[in-house]
């Protein structure tokens, strides 16, 4: 089987986010996904089987658990294919499109509900202007972009909180509309360097509150990424760039 080691959300390679990708012939068991993913090491690792005439089945592993949404291991699967496909999912069908060197993702939106969530043990000494949930992610909104770039949350916390999972944003500063930031230890990751799938909690949250449904998003972890979203309805497209770092073959 062909595996590759693609950065995702970046035009230059060991920045962004590393995914792995494996092309099956034939669906694969769960339990073989999971241990490859666990031996990948990456946040995620996408397996996509290629021999199906009609949409292709996509699925996501972390080292830990399988996820039913992945934004940059999709990119990173897009970039390798090419062109325009279709995948069936945990999420539904995705389609994604692979021109001049950007990767386009169709995937639902998750505009977060108000909460009344009490984030302030996870995020200590930290202002937060609101809370919400999507489907599997907690929100927090933070003054400004520079109380995302230097946070520092309580990960233990986190981890025993709904899904473990936090997304951290505020308005943008120079070029970008939004920067933010994705914890996850509840599913065996502190920080996501970028998270594709955040982008369709930021880009509806974002856009009724800056009245534009384009936009630019920062995520601003240590690899850090650029998002490009558009908000469409209960659809957002995102786009960004790939570079494959490692290509090989899985033996086993």
């Amino acid at each position: 089987m062909r595996f590759f080691i693609v950065d995702a959300f970046t035009d230059q390679a060991f920045a962004g986010n590393s995914a792995g990708v494996v092309l099956l012939d034939e669906p694969a068991d769960a339990s073989w996904m999971q241990a490859v993913a666990a031996e990948m090491k990456h946040a995620e690792t996408a397996f996509v089987v290629t021999s199906q005439p009609g949409p292709k089945s996509l699925r996501w592993f972390t080292p830990a658990v399988e996820v039913a949404l992945c934004g940059h291991a999709t990119v990173a699967t897009t970039h390798v294919l090419g062109g325009e496909q279709v995948y069936t999912t945990r999420s539904g069908e995705l389609r994604a499109s692979a021109h001049d060197g950007w990767v386009t993702l169709d995937f639902p939106s998750d505009p977060p509900r108000t909460t009344d969530d009490d984030l302030s043990g996870i995020l200590p000494g930290q202002k937060i202007e609101h809370t919400g949930r999507g489907v599997e992610n907690l929100l927090a909104v933070l003054p400004d972009a520079e109380a995302v770039r230097t946070l520092e949350p309580d990960l233990m916390q986190l981890k025993n909180t709904w899904n473990g999972r936090l997304l951290v944003t505020a308005r943008g500063d120079g070029d970008v509309d939004y920067v933010s930031r994705f914890f996850a230890p509840g599913v065996g990751i502190d920080e996501d360097p970028v998270t594709g799938s955040a982008h369709c909690i930021l880009s509806p949250y974002w856009s009724e509150r800056l009245g534009r449904t384009e936009l630019t998003g920062e995520q601003v972890s240590k690899r850090g990424g650029i998002v490009k979203t558009r908000q469409d309805g209960d659809r957002v497209h995102l786009a960004g760039q790939a570079v494959t770092v490692v290509s090989g073959e899985l033996h086993v």
